[in-house]
């Protein structure tokens, strides 16, 4: 059975140097990752225990960063977004006001808008989530069973039950749109303003 690529939705995947597991795996993993990459930065970036913020980069007063995080270059974070659970930005990376960002990789010149919220996702580069919008992590609906992931012509057991999407380049989400847990976005999809994708696998 064949998962889904981690590369062939984010091309610069690579170079962090992180194994191509498969997606939900490195989300639920991803304090440990991010404590890994800790080690590997370059110059430029002030330590605070098992957080990083790159010089160029501006946390806004009330911002709340909990556990390993990693903020690179000229990315931004506004007064009240709450980053936990291990969260990584690249660099000119946006977290606006009431963002919350839990156990996420966001790449290069991403950003939140306002008020959403993204937990245990990888965010590939220049993708944009319009304010409202939420990519949910967790199916309440089915009292928190194992996410599955239909994907090509067969149904994947991915073995957790928190995972949220792997969201390709360049991606564009709009306004109050919902995100279901295990959605795979393909790079420059658009979900259109209160949009709904759930690839959920019926059995």
């Amino acid at each position: 059975m064949k998962l889904p690529e981690i590369s062939e939705y984010i091309a610069g995947w690579p170079l962090l140097g992180i194994c191509s597991a498969a997606p939900w795996t490195v989300a639920q993993d991803c304090e440990n990752r991010i404590l890994a990459l800790l080690d590997t930065l370059g110059a430029g970036y002030r330590r605070h225990g098992n957080c990083a913020v790159h010089e160029t980069a501006i946390i806004e007063q009330g911002a709340v960063l909990k556990g390993a995080i990693i903020i690179g270059e000229g990315s931004f974070v506004a007064a009240g977004a709450y980053l936990r659970g291990g969260v990584y930005l690249g660099s000119h990376c946006i977290v606006g006001p009431s963002c919350e960002l839990k156990s996420t990789f966001m790449l290069d010149g991403s950003k939140l808008a306002h008020f959403n919220f993204v937990g245990d996702s990888l965010i590939g580069e220049a993708v944009n989530i319009e304010a409202g919008a939420i990519i949910a992590n967790y199916r309440n609906e089915l009292d928190g069973a194992n996410i599955k992931i239909r994907h090509e012509d067969h149904v994947i057991e991915t073995g957790v039950n928190k995972f949220g999407a792997l969201v390709g380049d360049g991606c564009k989400i709009g306004a109050n749109a919902v995100i279901a847990p295990g959605a795979l976005l393909r790079p420059h999809m658009r979900v259109p303003r209160l949009g709904l994708i759930d690839q959920f696998a019926h059995d």
